[in-house]
Order: C-alpha cells, then structure tokens, then sequence
C-alpha cells in the first residue's frame, strides 16, 4: 500500500469524518500526519500511536490562511515522505446568501478551494515520489444538486468534483490515484446531528455515521476508485430529477434548517 516511513496526510483530522479517517488508515498500519486548527488534533495524533503503534504526528494550522498552507506544504515537503493526501477539511452550513457575513463566505472559499487546490499543488511532487499514491478529496452530494440557503458551499464543493477529475486524468500515466467521495449527509456532532434531523424523512433517511463512510472512503480509494459514491439514494435523486424540480425540492427542506 505505502512504501516504508511514508505518511498519509488527513485535513480537518480532530473531530467528525476527519477523524474517523485517519483512525480507518491507522488501523491499516499507516503512518499519520494530522493538521487542523484545534489543538485536539495533538491529543488524536497520541491516542492512534498509542492504540495502533504507529507514527503519528500532529500540525495545528488554519488552512483558511494562505500563508498557513504554504508554510504547512514546506514543512511536510522538507521532513516527510507522503504517500496519501486527504482533503478533508471543509466548511459550510445554512444561511441566506444576502444576510451571511462576508467572513463567513470567504472562509468557505478559502477552505474548500483555495487550500485544496494549494495543498494538492504543493504536495504532488512528493507523492509522485512513491511507486503508489493516492489523493482523495472529500466532496458532497452537494456538488450535483444547487441548493437555496447553501448557494456557495454546493458551489465550491463543484469546483471539488471538477478539480479532482480533471486532475485525476492529468494523472492517470503516473502513480498518483486521484478519488472524489460524494458523501449526503453525515452525523459530524449532535448539533450538525440535530441540523439534519429537522429536514425531516430525507435528512433522517440519508443521514449515515462518520465511521461507515470513513471506512468506505479509505477502502475505495486504495482500489483507485474514479468516485466514490456513499449513499445511492442520494445520488438517485440528483440523477432522476432534473434541476428544474430537484433544486425547489431540496431548497425547501433544507430551509427547515434555518
């Protein structure tokens, strides 16, 4: 899988999906690095080297910030070897487009595509340094189905889908893998939880647990997997309904939310 003493990196690794992740390739025997803003990040970076013996390192950095990227990709480039990169971090939430701040758009745009984008560009060179490597970008239903109240996080996670396609073909004579997973919803925490459960039957029905989707997602992307697909119900409802229906009946429930 991963030639010895390389690191499979995961973003937004100190809670949620992200987490579950890097526990799913510590199981694996993986060697971790584990970045996020909160320096939890450290305490999951032990507790795997603890339970699975392997290395694990943690680098607290707020991706949002371009000058946090680039000093991150130095960082790693200089010191280790990678053999995955996993694109996990991400934000987005539920607002109206006129009364969300500024910041708040921004932070969106910074962080699921200009960081991925930056992380990606910079690391590429030192995965393409191994025999096998793999990129898995995690992306969202919400990538085929234009929502009202979401506007700019199903727009970015868009640019998510097109990037790692367009990127795995640019690859495809290399050793580098490139996968995009397509999660709908997910139990992250109780209030994201909760969030959901208010769309009602569709968010109850969709709804799936971090674990199942991170044990997925880690699997399919070691067989190089195109698109990794986490709920076919979801993706039956972006394919049989045309935008013209899906996007007001989508736009209403996840209005419940506000």
């Amino acid at each position: 899988m991963s030639t010895p003493n390389a690191y499979a990196l995961v973003t937004g690794a100190s809670r949620g999906l992200g987490r579950e992740l890097a526990e799913e390739l510590a199981r694996r025997g993986c060697s971790l690095i584990l970045t996020g803003t909160n320096p939890r990040v450290e305490s999951v970076a032990e507790e795997l080297h603890d339970r699975y013996g392997i290395p694990a390192v943690a680098r607290i950095a707020d991706l949002t910030r371009r000058e946090e990227v680039l000093a991150l990709t130095a960082d790693l480039n200089a010191h280790y070897d990678l053999f995955m990169l996993v694109n996990n971090a991400g934000m987005g939430g539920t607002r109206t487009f006129e009364e969300a701040p500024t910041d708040y758009l921004e932070n969106i745009l910074d962080l699921n595509i200009r960081a991925t984008t930056l992380l990606t560009h910079q690391l590429l060179p030192n995965l393409k340094r191994q025999p096998r490597a793999y990129i898995l970008n995690i992306g969202s239903m919400a990538a085929h189905n234009p929502t009202a109240y979401k506007t700019v996080y199903p727009a970015s996670k868009a640019f998510l889908w097109s990037f790692s396609l367009g990127l795995r073909e640019e690859l495809k004579d290399t050793g580098v893998s490139v996968s995009i997973a397509s999660p709908g919803a997910m139990a992250t925490n109780e209030e994201v939880t909760a969030r959901i459960q208010r769309q009602g039957f569709w968010g109850k029905a969709t709804l799936k647990s971090t674990k199942s989707i991170a044990r997925k997602c880690i699997r399919q992307t070691l067989k190089g997997k195109r698109h990794i697909i986490i709920n076919p119900l979801s993706l039956a409802l972006s394919c049989l309904l045309p935008d013209v229906l899906r996007t007001p009946l989508l736009s209403r429930i996840v209005k419940r939310e506000l």
